[in-house]
């Protein structure tokens, strides 16, 4: 029982720092999200985003590098490779963390 405890307190430790960074990570939004224009590459970006691998459909829309990369390293979460697509697809600029996401 006492490891039971040892392990749910560690469990909740480890939420609380993750719940408590990404919120003052995204508390700095510097540059809102603003949409484009959906045209033939942004529709390419986006599935590329969303097939191959997220960041490279925001390199075919020519945004800056960290946007880029930070996408590139989020997309080794699944679920984040629809965010990817999507903000491929309409071409976003500016978002949240800095603009990066």
């Amino acid at each position: 029982m006492n490891k039971v405890v040892k392990a749910g307190l560690l469990s909740l430790l480890l939420v609380g720092s993750v719940i408590s960074t990404s919120t003052s990570a995204f508390a700095e939004n510097t540059d809102p999200p603003h949409n484009g224009h959906i045209t033939g590459r942004s529709v390419v970006a986006g599935l590329l985003s969303l097939i191959v691998w997220p960041g490279i459909g925001q390199a075919v829309n020519a945004d800056k590098g960290p946007k880029v990369a930070t996408h590139a390293i989020i997309g080794l979460f699944p679920p984040y490779r629809f965010w990817s697509g999507y903000d491929g697809l309409m071409n976003r600029k500016g978002g949240y963390w800095n603009g990066k996401i």
